[in-house]
């Protein structure tokens, strides 16, 4: 059947050219149709304004789901992805120009601080098993001050309090938040931290060496 279909294809070319024609349009519509329904999204989000006061009032589910919708406001094509066995990921949005963006959200009624536990095992999951370009920690409450040395080791972003207030309530979107340029060079990718950005160096997702664990 196989043959029969390729000699049918080489006698009568135009067949070929044709089915060709039709599956290059139907991919660019399907990707115009994504696009637009990203668009589409985000015009449905774009005035979102969250205060610090909203934020703490939600579950920790409604929380991940606020920082997904956050992301679709400023136009990154974002899915919650939050559940048991996550793997260290609650949201995974992808930026137009390249940069993927995992986030890990942590929730807290008590203002309880996140340790840097938390920084080791983004660390270790967002590039091997979501691809990561850029980690983001984010929390409604605060960062020990092991949490933040450690995630300036590994480039990993902080999102606390101050950094929420920017973001949800004034509406400052993420890119500029993690100062991202577009599009992303394939072999520059790096993550950065939101306490000490790095510049685009060319380093590469590691993580931490064996004894620096036993130090901290």
């Amino acid at each position: 059947m196989i043959r029969t279909a390729v000699d049918f294809v080489s006698g009568h070319w135009y067949v070929g050219v044709a089915a060709g024609i039709v599956i290059v349009a139907m991919a660019v519509a399907f990707g115009w149709w994504k696009i637009t329904a990203i668009r589409r999204r985000s015009a449905r989000l774009h005035e979102v304004r969250l205060t610090l006061a909203d934020l703490d009032a939600l579950s920790y589910t409604d929380f991940e789901l606020a920082v997904r919708d956050l992301m679709v406001r400023d136009g990154i094509d974002a899915r919650h992805v939050g559940r048991r066995g996550d793997k260290a990921a609650d949201v995974i949005g992808r930026i137009p120009g390249g940069y993927r963006v995992v986030a890990q959200c942590k929730h807290t009624t008590s203002g309880s601080k996140v340790g840097a536990s938390v920084i080791y095992t983004v660390n270790g999951t967002a590039a091997p098993a979501h691809r990561a370009d850029v980690a983001v920690v984010i929390t409604n409450g605060s960062f020990t001050r092991g949490a933040r040395e450690t995630a300036a080791d590994f480039r990993i972003h902080l999102f606390g309090r101050e950094e929420l207030r920017r973001w949800a309530t004034e509406g400052v979107s993420l890119q500029q938040m993690l100062r991202l340029t577009t599009p992303l060079r394939r072999l520059r990718r790096l993550r950065h931290t939101s306490n000490r950005l790095i510049r685009h160096d060319g380093t590469l997702l590691s993580t931490a060496p064996m004894d620096d664990q036993k130090r901290r």
